[in-house]
């Protein structure tokens, strides 16, 4: 009998901890397994052996396991460590550690970069004749995640980002002047949560009325255009657009002093605010610009009830992959069977499929003008946004699962 471990990695969702809590509950039934441990501040911590007893502190407890199903963020904490590229010590030295913890079964939750460590442990483990299994359970709002039809996390952000595009269109309805808002989403290079703004449409509002995307060059000339024409039908106009707007040449409109965190990402700033004051300077109505943030990463009373379901099956599928198929070097995913009535097959794929890999927008999906998105995103989009779960309430707010364990502690 091998114990399991089990990982929280990257930027935050509103259903990172229902694929926690999926591969927990299974796991804990499975007669192969003895006690699930978590890493706090995924592998980061796990390097220096800070686990935490899962077993202990969720088995039995069915209360307990739903309220952390319900609850954003992640429960275990997070990290952005890149294990060592151009050597072995860290995959080493994590193998060191499995074994002396009698871990078989090691299951990652996280995106891109994540689902490398899975590989590189994997690909380790097995040139030394490890038979740990390490197995992916992926997750992004970016939804950048090549191999799976969406990642989980994604529905819930698309459903906050439409759900606030539509109210600040009701807001900015009112007054009858002319006015621009600017509103910024997440999305380097990938334009999915800035084409899901598209959601908030209806038979009496048309915002947002432009949508801009990094998958298509962004021109200022065409951008005054656009907004000119807007500005002819409409008082207030409503403008969608992804943080990672790049020009013909591919610089980021939005990159400042070429600074780039610790992946060798580029670190964004301002795409919204740059626009904001190209409309100023040619227009000289009313501008604001709101930067969505880290808001729609985890906002668990916007979370999308088909989301939670998804990432929680996800989590089941990781370690029914491991433990029954005998898989190692996979991450769980899922493919879109059906749109109307919407269906969905699990499965897993091999994890070189998506690590360090980025899926982007269909340019087909993108109107030919690069200001809008087509019908085939929003049959893509409807069935992920749909149902909200029912949230237990404490003094009128939601009552999510405890997260002090991770307040004091540092590695």
């Amino acid at each position: 009998m091998k114990n399991a471990l089990i990982g929280q990695s990257g930027g935050p969702t509103a259903v990172i901890n229902a694929s926690l809590a999926g591969a927990m509950e299974y796991a804990f039934s499975c007669a192969e397994i003895g006690r699930v441990y978590g890493m706090i501040n995924g592998i980061k911590g796990a390097l220096h052996e800070n686990f935490m007893d899962l077993t202990a502190a969720f088995r039995g407890n069915a209360e307990k396991l739903e309220q952390l199903k319900l609850s954003p963020a992640m429960y275990l904490g997070s990290c952005r460590y890149k294990i060592a590229q151009d050597d072995d010590r860290d995959c080493a030295r994590m193998l060191e550690i499995l074994e002396k913890h009698n871990i078989g079964y090691f299951f990652y939750i996280g995106g891109n970069d994540s689902m490398d460590t899975v590989l590189r442990l994997s690909r380790y483990a097995a040139s030394v004749g490890s038979d740990i299994r390490f197995v992916g359970i992926p997750k992004t709002i970016d939804n950048d995640l090549p191999g799976i039809d969406h990642a989980p996390g994604f529905g819930s952000a698309a459903k906050f980002v439409s759900a606030v595009v539509k109210d600040v269109s009701y807001d900015t309805s009112i007054y009858a002047i002319k006015s621009v808002h600017i509103i910024e989403t997440m999305g380097r290079n990938a334009g999915w949560l800035a084409a899901s703004s598209a959601l908030a449409r209806d038979e009496g509002h048309a915002a947002p009325h432009l949508i801009y995307m990094p998958e298509v060059a962004f021109s200022d000339a065409q951008f005054i255009a656009d907004v000119g024409a807007c500005l002819q039908k409409h008082n207030s106009v409503i403008i969608v657009v992804a943080e990672g707007l790049r020009t013909e040449n591919g610089e980021y409109i939005s990159a400042q002093n070429g600074n780039v965190d610790r992946f060798g990402h580029v670190m964004l700033c301002g795409a919204g605010l740059y626009l904001k004051q190209l409309v100023e300077d040619h227009f000289g109505c009313k501008v604001r610009c709101l930067e969505l943030g880290v808001l729609q990463r985890s906002a668990g009373h916007s979370t999308s009830m088909t989301d939670v379901e998804e990432a929680y099956r996800l989590g089941i599928t990781a370690v029914d992959a491991a433990v029954n198929k005998g898989l190692t070097g996979c991450f769980a995913t899922l493919t879109r069977v059906c749109s109307q009535p919407y269906l969905v097959q699990y499965g897993t794929e091999d994890v070189a499929v998506v690590a360090n890999q980025e899926r982007t927008v269909p340019r087909s999906w993108i109107n030919d003008r690069g200001n809008d998105v087509m019908p085939e995103m929003l049959d893509y989009l409807r069935p992920l946004v749909k149902g909200s779960p029912h949230l237990n309430e404490k003094n009128g707010l939601a009552d999510y699962i405890s997260i002090a364990h991770l307040d004091t502690n540092q590695i």
